[in-house]
């Protein structure tokens, strides 16, 4: 890389030489925008939309509009854009990605371009990791907005869907990933056009974009429906696993042939740490067929069974306690990787996650029924313009170029930065490494040098802490078991002496301010005050209001940051004095930008700093990716434990086997997109068919042509060759055609004497007739438009009830298309083949359902139609005699329409399945908790039901109950 930019020169340095032009027409408009009265400046959005309503584009007002939100930010805010954070918003708008450190205020910079996409009237989508930053954000930059006159919207849990479709037609409208990809999917579902919320993609900012579209992106979002009941099978093979011998492999060589030695030690079943795989040995498989008493376990009856013993040994060989997930009294929580957070309402698929309920000995959930699903990558694409913003992307800018065509622009920092980070530390063992930390804490603690240890796990982190608790050190530890306070502990980790312990850098959001965090400070006084939280909430946020104890608990908060703000400055100058924020990495994450992440948070807006990572021999990255190498350097060299390695060769080689974790992950990725991208263009012709239903067209041609191709289709199947016409399963096609185009065997020819009368084309013609002579007759007795409604109620409802059992077919399908690989097979080609063949086929089967519904049921209608006609003459011919004799009707004496002659329950819309389980929550809270009760307790009627469907349970499970 050094080489390339030696003699192409750096990407990044050329595009901000490109850029520097624009932001110095926007600085050149400063002083005329600052000498601006209130109304002129506000008068500029209109003027600005003129410009574009009458054929200007968004580059040709980009100066003037972007002075004008700088101008407006100054005045609303008391911030005024830097030169480099214009240059952001330029990039931004540009429809690409803007690496900005942290502390370079990334918020500030997205309302320059979200103000200028706004000005079109399409929309603006502002994109961040959780419900706290999306609504603080809202409420701070939406001042701004709406000084300017334009309308912010905000996506979190628990909107109705009024509250969200206002919020989706505002001008600029702040969410999380996951809320607004389940709106899209629940779009989707939707069976009226006026219960969409969203208005379309036009261009979407997304905040943390690494975090978003590279780490989140093998996980999809999944909209389920109650399935079948969780069966015992998971639990008995959970009890088989246990059985087998395991063995673990840094990585198992496919070419190697071990099954003599696998029989010799009697092995069950290997793991293959770099692949993170579980497979079954021939002894396994001999073993699971005796347990399980099955004649071959490989056969096509046993693969429900396979497919649990797979995923029991997955969860007992690969799946760790404290590192991918923690049981509590919710059950198995599944731990982010990447940040170290719980992700609550998330779990993972393909029944693994009860395979882990099971070897935790906790409640095995009730599997669910996919209705909807899509991955961030295919979400994020729907977009015309997609930008983004972090940290760090830079280590995966071939990753966003190959799969969402974006580019990264690396943006300086406002301040040089003066972080010093030194060369990784190696030791010899675990053991050693941690002394060394431990001591070099020790150093930091006693000069006043913060300190923040960034760890990859919670079990490392909890071995760390009672180390530092034996030194009698006092510290704070973050990790998914402690993370109530995690904005709170992260922004005190800059105080003067602070020991911090982070697993994987969560608290993210949240600046590392030396000499501590004022506007936690003021927080926390407030709770001393008894003031209630939800005031501290409200005291700290930027919603406008009248409310007399809000504006005072304001005022009490603005008093209490200016004293704090005064009182840390001394603290401040004493920990720079110190060496500022010193990072402490105790192992290199598989992915370069983690660390990045982690080493980010010190040097903030030009504070010095220091960042060093420590490593061990025995650390995973090390054994599993290189670690040979370096271990034979020390035994050579005969390194005593204790004696550290630090060299760039040592640091060069490390980022070389993250640079292969790298390489695997993203294609992994790419594999999962692969696999989406069939889904995707299936998804595309559903979604579009829907949405012909949905907008009213007039649906008549379009069902009349599949009329044409279903007679054709069944013609064709059960009168394959004209020259042969004793093969001729008349009988069949008379069967198959009976109740909705025949009433009568006789309507066909019956012998072969009179087959010779007729070819193929003369049936198709004959069928089709008798289809027109229905289709006529039906119009002439329905009304047209109830006749139109009942043509979009029959397709809405059979391609739902179709495409939701699709889904199901093709994760099946996927689940077996890798095996074809053994055969020099592609699995993606394959997988893209067979679901191509399957996709036709479901298409036909929606043709076939909506025609036989659309001939047969509209004379059901018109029977009620009649029925409710009868009762209405009956009911006035009797009021009638009734007035003329003066008689009084008593009650009972008048026929009344029954609920199932009503017409309107032929043509009332409803979901074919009603989703209950969203997976892919941000982690803020659980999405649809489920109530777990022991088998002594009893459930009350009105009680939420145990198996997790958010119903009373006297609508549920207990609807059949006594």
């Amino acid at each position: 890389m050094g080489i390339l930019k030696a003699l192409f020169g750096d990407y990044s340095k050329k595009e901000l030489k490109r850029i520097r032009p624009t932001c110095d027409k926007v600085l050149a408009l400063e002083e005329k925008y600052a000498a601006m009265s209130e109304s002129e400046l506000k008068d500029q959005t209109r003027i600005l939309k003129e410009r574009l309503a009458s054929g200007e584009t968004l580059d040709d007002i980009l100066p003037e509009a972007f002075a004008t939100c700088r101008e407006g930010a100054w005045r609303v805010l008391g911030m005024k854009h830097f030169p480099v954070q214009i240059i952001g918003g330029i990039v931004l708008h540009q429809g690409r990605i803007s690496e900005m450190k942290t502390g370079e205020g990334k918020t500030l910079v997205a309302t320059l371009p979200a103000y200028l996409n706004a000005l079109t009237g399409k929309g603006v989508h502002i994109v961040t990791v959780n419900d706290y930053l999306a609504k603080r954000d809202s409420e701070w930059m939406g001042k701004l907005y709406r000084y300017l006159g334009l309308s912010v919207g905000l996506i979190v849990h628990d909107l109705d869907n009024d509250a969200r479709k206002k919020a989706y037609d505002a001008d600029i409208t702040y969410g999380t990933n996951n809320e607004m990809g389940f709106d899209y999917l629940r779009d989707n579902m939707v069976v009226y056009k006026n219960q969409k919320v969203q208005r379309g993609h036009n261009f979407g900012i997304v905040d943390e974009v690494d975090s978003i579209l590279i780490d989140e992106a093998r996980t999809p979002l999944i909209i389920s429906g109650r399935g079948d009941k969780s069966s015992d099978l998971y639990e008995r093979a959970n009890s088989f696993a246990r059985t087998l011998k395991r063995e673990v492999f840094k990585e198992i060589d496919a070419k190697e042939d071990k099954d003599e030695y696998y029989k010799e030690h009697n092995i069950g079943y290997v793991v293959d740490e770099k692949a993170k795989t579980a497979t079954l040995t021939p002894v396994g498989v001999k073993a699971a067929e005796e347990y399980f008493g099955v004649e071959n376990l490989t056969d096509m009856d046993n693969l429900t069974l396979q497919h649990h013993i797979n995923q029991a040994i997955k969860a007992n060989g690969v799946m760790k306690r404290d590192i991918d997930y923690v049981v509590n009294d919710d059950g198995v929580i599944i731990v982010d990787e990447f940040t170290g957070r719980l992700m609550y309402g998330r779990r993972y698929n393909e029944g693994l996650h009860q395979a882990i309920e099971a070897k935790e000995g906790v409640t095995v959930e009730s599997e669910s029924k996919t209705l909807a699903t899509i991955t961030f990558q295919n979400y994020f694409r729907l977009y015309t313009k997609l930008s983004g913003m972090t940290g760090t992307a830079m280590t995966e800018e071939g990753e966003f170029r190959e799969i969402y065509k974006l580019d990264v622009v690396e943006i300086p920092t406002n301040k040089p930065i003066m972080r010093t980070d030194h060369h990784d530390v190696i030791y010899k063992t675990e053991a050693a490494k941690f002394n060394a930390i431990m001591n070099d804490i020790e150093k930091c603690h006693e000069k006043g040098q913060p300190v923040l240890v960034g760890t990859i796990s919670i079990e490392k982190s909890e071995v760390l802490s009672k180390l530092l608790k034996r030194r009698g050190i006092a510290h704070n530890v973050l990790n998914a078991k402690h993370h109530e306070k995690e904005a709170e502990i992260v922004a005190q980790a800059g105080k003067k002496g602070a020991v911090t312990i982070a697993t994987n850098m969560a608290g993210r959001g949240t600046d590392i301010i030396l000499g501590g965090n004022a506007e936690f400070m003021a927080k926390s006084e407030m709770r001393r005050m008894q003031i209630p939280e939800e005031l501290i909430v409200e005291a700290t946020g930027y919603a406008e209001t009248n409310d007399s104890e809000i504006i005072e608990a304001r005022k009490t908060y603005a008093d209490l940051y200016a004293k704090y703000k005064e009182h840390i400055q001394a603290e401040a100058d004493e920990v720079k004095a110190a060496g500022g924020l010193f990072i402490m990495g105790t192992e290199r994450h598989e992915s370069r930008r983690i660390d990045n992440q982690l080493r980010g948070r010190s040097g903030r807006q030009g504070d010095v700093g220091e960042s060093r990572f420590y490593l061990s021999l025995e650390d995973d990255l090390m054994r599993l990716f290189g670690g040979e190498r370096i271990q034979n350097m020390m035994n050579v060299l005969n390194v005593d434990d204790d004696m550290p390695i630090e060299n760039k060769i040592v640091s060069n080689q490390i980022e070389n086997s993250q640079k292969k974790v790298e390489g695997r992950n993203f294609e992994i990725r790419k594999n999962v997109l692969q696999y989406d991208d069939v889904m995707n263009r299936q998804r595309e012709i559903i979604y579009t068919q829907r949405d012909q239903v949905l907008n009213g067209e007039d649906l008549r041609e379009t069902i009349k042509k599949m009329v044409s191709s279903v007679i054709e289709n069944a013609v064709m199947l059960y009168l394959p060759d004209d020259d042969m016409k004793d093969s001729w399963n008349m009988d069949a096609l008379a069967e198959y055609c009976m109740g909705w185009l025949l009433k009568s065997r006789d309507e066909l020819p019956k012998s072969y004497e009179e087959f010779e009368k007729y070819e193929r084309e003369d049936i198709v013609e004959l069928l089709q007739k008798k289809a027109d002579d229905i289709y006529d007759e039906n119009e002439a007795k329905v009304p047209s438009e109830l006749m139109r409604e009942l043509e979009r109620v029959y397709l809405l409802k059979t391609v739902d009830t179709n495409w939701m059992d699709h889904i199901d077919n093709m994760e099946n399908l996927k689940q077996g298309i890798r095996l074809r690989a053994f055969a020099q097979r592609d699995p993606v080609v394959e997988y893209r083949n067979d679901g191509s063949d399957m996709f036709d086929e479901m298409i036909e089967v929606i043709k076939e359902n909506t025609v036989k519904l659309i001939l047969a049921n509209p004379q059901r209608v018109f029977e009620r139609l009649e029925q409710q006609k009868e009762i209405m003459r009956i009911q006035e011919e009797r009021a009638k005699q009734a007035a003329a004799a003066h008689q009084v009707i008593l009650p009972g004496q008048m026929p009344k329409p029954q609920p199932k002659l009503n017409v309107e329950n032929f043509i009332k819309r409803e979901q074919v399945a009603k989703p209950t389980f969203a997976s892919g929550s941000d982690g803020s809270q659980p999405a649809n908790k489920t109530v777990i009760k022991k088998a002594s307790q009893k459930v009350g009627r009105n009680d939420p039901c145990p198996c997790g469907s958010g119903k009373k349970y006297k609508k549920c499970c207990g609807m059949n109950q006594d």
